[in-house]
């Protein structure tokens, strides 16, 4: 497979910023939705600027006005929008015409397959019912069939088990925030460092 995708979320300070660019993370993601981990635009602003220009600076948002959430993205002056609630699809082609990334956050059902693409985002994310919570869905389902294309699973992983994660149902990326905590909303910077390395091992492209 090609080289997996690594997203860390919920970012909120430069040593969190500095200490997953160095690990190798691929995406640096702040959260503007409701959340312990949530940070202001100005703020966001000053920490994407840390992120090399290769590097994706993503902007999670869930159930806010689309106008509220295009004036935050270009505000913090972002790369990509994570839409992780229930947004209209109307809000797809109105963020990608701005030029934004898209990715679209939804809770996996066995009974309703995922299709990357199929709100016209670049990229999906499945993740817990509870996003944010730390605590995993059961993506071991022999009756979860994972999307074709670019798509990313989130939801209680951690370095002890990201590995395992990336064998059994072969993402194109992985995403983490609690995972990499230390206490609710504060990152550590070894656990980073670990979680990445994991996925890279599983991967094959430590």
């Amino acid at each position: 497979m090609s080289e997996l995708f690594i997203k860390i979320c919920g970012l909120r300070t430069a040593r969190d910023v500095d200490a997953a660019v160095t690990a190798g993370a691929d995406a640096i993601g702040f959260v503007f939705a409701r959340s312990p981990r949530r940070v202001e635009a100005a703020v966001a602003r000053e920490l994407a600027e840390r992120v090399p220009p290769h590097l994706l600076t993503v902007g999670v948002f869930r159930d806010q006005p689309l106008e509220e959430v295009a004036a935050l993205a270009a505000a913090a002056g972002l790369r990509a929008v994570q839409l992780h609630g229930g947004e209209s699809p109307a809000y797809y082609p109105a963020l990608r015409d701005q030029g934004y990334t898209l990715l679209r956050a939804t809770a996996p059902d066995p009974r309703r397959p995922e299709r990357c693409g199929a709100q016209g985002e670049h990229l999906l994310l499945l993740d817990a019912p509870a996003p944010g919570s730390g605590q995993a869905w059961d993506w071991t389902d022999p009756r979860f069939v994972p999307p074709a294309g670019r798509w990313i699973l989130a939801g209680g992983l951690d370095a002890g088990n990201v590995g395992r994660a990336v064998r059994e149902v072969s993402p194109w990326g992985v995403d983490v925030s609690s995972g990499v905590e230390s206490s609710r909303g504060v990152k550590d910077a070894a656990l980073i460092t670990a979680f990445v390395a994991a996925a890279r091992g599983a991967d094959g492209t430590a």
